[in-house]
């Protein structure tokens, strides 16, 4: 056990986030440096329970106890060894996870849980900074070949684990540069990229090729990739948008998040000539969608210099404590107030979009929008309550329905289940013998944390099916969803 009486003696305590004026004129991340001896002092309120629930809220099985009492201890060495040996990528899950682990944490029963994702983050990044993440080459190499289709979390994690065990790995990915949604759809300011590429430098020194530019299923056909590699991992993602279909959705003005944030990301890094193609600069803007993605929009938005940010939301206002319905240690529906929420923007919850409102050539100008009333399961229209919200742009941030239908999936002959994801069995083999399935692609739209543990297990499986046995860890391989038949 770290301090055995820092859960009644410690306050939770999270580094500050910069102040809102300022970090708004930039772009980088919105947190303050935190003391390592605050951080230990953190690490000490973890009580080391005998059955450590934070075990089963981290997709990963994190072992949250262990790093936490070597933190407290000051072996920071060690700590990151425990870290890495469940997650190849804390310094993404540091940043961009949920934190199921810690509404799952014992201390949180009665009391604020264990700042569980601070501890990792801070972990990660005082290994990068004392030069302890290293690459990690094979011993030897098995002279067999894998193609990975895919460089969001749940590919790289599966090809990382894959190159490791000495099989030459390949990662495709049709965007110009590696990272999947993680470089294109997460805005600099909750994880600069710059981390993201200190990883892929370890991972490129570990032996794994990266092909960015390469539309498999075009360029290169799923025949060809069958002829070429012993083994195929789709990770692909989910990356079907989920649309809305009301009167005057074709009018100027209106784009998907995913059509928007890559842009932001590129105008952040100085990677535009001039303006990017989809500004909000003195426009006013409206959101659909109240998750993590209408949040990067709003944050995005805010830093480009909108006039005015209104995030729109059909479900009612969550309560602020834990609902009955929800008990520990499950992961509960709460008001969670984001950097970006902070900043500037209004949320509305409980309305619904009825029209999209065009001026004569076509270009938007407001939405028809109207309260509702969940009853019995069902939103219900309340009379009376409508009104018109002005608006030059509109971001659909509304989640993703399963993988793009793509050729691809068509030549490798994969087939999909009745939710639109592509059906594998609990090996995360999918119908085609050779090709498998990890991430959302496989399960649908989840968490990094998810797609990292996937990504794991699928490479344990590949493995397992390469050479009739595996040594790679595989922390979700009995719980995957199976094939449907």
């Amino acid at each position: 056990m770290a301090d055995p009486r820092g859960f009644l003696t410690t306050a939770r305590e999270l580094p500050k986030r910069r102040p809102v004026d300022v970090r708004i004129q930039d772009w980088k991340e919105v947190y303050e440096p935190q003391e390592f001896a605050l951080l230990q002092k953190q690490a000490g309120r973890c009580m080391d329970c005998g059955i450590p629930f934070c075990h089963q809220g981290c997709p990963l099985g994190n072992l949250i106890p262990e790093w936490n009492d070597l933190i407290w201890r000051g072996e920071r060495n060690e700590a990151i060894d425990r870290l890495h040996a469940t997650n190849n990528f804390p310094e993404f899950t540091g940043r961009l996870c949920p934190a199921p682990c810690e509404t799952a944490c014992v201390v949180g029963i009665n009391a604020d849980a264990v700042t569980i994702k601070q501890v990792e983050l801070r972990t990660i990044e005082e290994a990068f900074f004392n030069g302890k993440v290293l690459p990690q080459p094979p011993d030897r190499l098995t002279g067999k070949t894998i193609a990975v289709i895919g460089s969001g979390p749940a590919g790289l994690a599966a090809a990382q684990q894959l190159t490791r065990a000495g099989h030459t790995v390949a990662v495709y990915e049709r965007a110009e540069r590696i990272g999947g949604l993680m470089r294109y759809g997460i805005p600099e300011f909750k994880m600069e990229k710059s981390i993201l590429d200190r990883r892929l430098a370890q991972m490129e020194a570990e032996g794994t090729r990266f092909r960015p530019g390469v539309n498999v299923g075009e360029e290169l056909t799923g025949s060809q990739l069958r002829v070429k590699y012993d083994a195929v991992v789709l990770a692909v993602g989910a990356t079907d948008w989920r649309d809305i279909s009301v009167p005057g959705r074709d009018s100027k003005g209106i784009y998907q998040a995913m059509q928007y944030l890559p842009w932001g990301n590129k105008q952040a890094l100085d990677e535009l000539d001039g303006e990017p193609p989809i500004n909000a600069q003195g426009k006013h803007v409206v959101i659909l969608g109240g998750g993590d993605t209408g949040a990067d929009c709003l944050g995005t938005a805010i830093r480009q210099g909108a006039a005015s940010v209104t995030q729109l939301e059909i479900m009612p206002r969550p309560t602020e404590k834990r609902p009955t319905s929800q008990p520990w240690p499950t992961y509960p529906m709460l008001y969670r107030v984001s950097s970006a929420h902070e900043e500037s923007g209004e949320r509305i919850f409980s309305v619904s979009t009825e029209e999209f409102l065009a001026d004569e050539a076509g270009n938007l100008r407001a939405l028809k929008i109207v309260e509702t009333s969940l009853v019995n399961g069902k939103f219900e229209k309340v009379e009376g309550s409508e009104q018109e919200l002005r608006a030059d742009l509109v971001f659909l941030a509304m989640g993703f329905v399963g993988p793009e239908k793509s050729a691809l999936l068509t030549q490798l002959e994969v087939e999909v289940d009745e939710r639109g994801n592509i059906k594998r069995d609990k090996n995360f083999q999918s119908s085609t013998e050779g090709v498998f399935v990890c991430g959302d692609a496989g399960r649908g739209q989840s968490l990094i944390v998810w797609a990292i543990a996937e990504g794991r297990s699928a490479a344990a499986a590949v493995d397992h099916y390469l050479e009739g046995q595996t040594q790679l860890p595989a922390p979700i391989l009995p719980t995957a969803r199976p094939m449907m038949v």
